[in-house]
């Protein structure tokens, strides 16, 4: 048996439901499809003819399943967006309140991205990381060590970590441990910090 594109199978099952809908009559409610006033007067014009009454039919039916295959893609495609949104939502609330600091940044390190507990640990505001260069929030001492893992990541490095200190804001220097990948791609680096007990300084 020969092998059918994948969109041909989907669009001739589509086809297949919404004419089994049509014979059932648990068609979707309309989604606001018309027919337009050029197709309403060739369908008069050929329904009022004996010899032409049967292709009028023919181009009614047709026009009832195409409505119909419309209205449940677009079902579908209201039922796809519901998923997705919810989807996002549950993510975005996994990286919000993750108990660890997640931080998207670009390769010249500038923070694009970061959750709640990355901003808590940087000593910041939840809002205070995105377009901030990211070495400021790291103690003098420790910007070598986060220079070089930004090395190590272009030369092409699968993962890198290393132990830092915060930068004194107020709060006094925190010993930090970074753990950092490059994204798909290879122009993001993925960081994941976390709080270690001993002073890497």
């Amino acid at each position: 048996m020969r092998n059918l594109n994948p969109e041909f199978r989907k669009q001739a099952q589509l086809r297949l439901d919404a004419e089994n809908r049509l014979r059932e009559r648990s068609a979707p409610p309309t989604g606001g499809w018309t027919v337009g006033a050029d197709a309403l007067t060739l369908l008069y014009r050929l329904a009022s003819a004996p010899d032409t009454a049967a292709d009028a039919l023919k181009l009614l039916s047709e026009l009832q399943t195409h409505q119909v295959e419309l209205d449940l893609q677009h079902a579908q495609l209201q039922t796809d967006q519901q998923e997705l949104s919810h989807a996002l939502a549950h993510y975005q609330t996994l990286y919000d309140f993750a108990p660890v600091g997640y931080l998207v940044v670009g390769l010249d390190g500038q923070i694009l991205e970061g959750n709640r507990a990355g901003a808590e640990l940087l000593g910041t505001g939840p809002g205070g990381l995105g377009g901030q260069p990211i070495a400021p929030f790291f103690a003098q001492s420790s910007r070598s060590a986060v220079l070089e893992l930004f090395d190590a990541l272009r030369e092409g490095a699968l993962g890198v970590c290393c132990e830092v200190a915060s930068s004194d804001r107020g709060s006094g220097q925190h010993p930090l441990r970074i753990y950092a990948s490059l994204a798909p791609g290879g122009e993001l680096a993925l960081m994941i910090i976390t709080s270690c007990k001993s002073s890497p300084v």
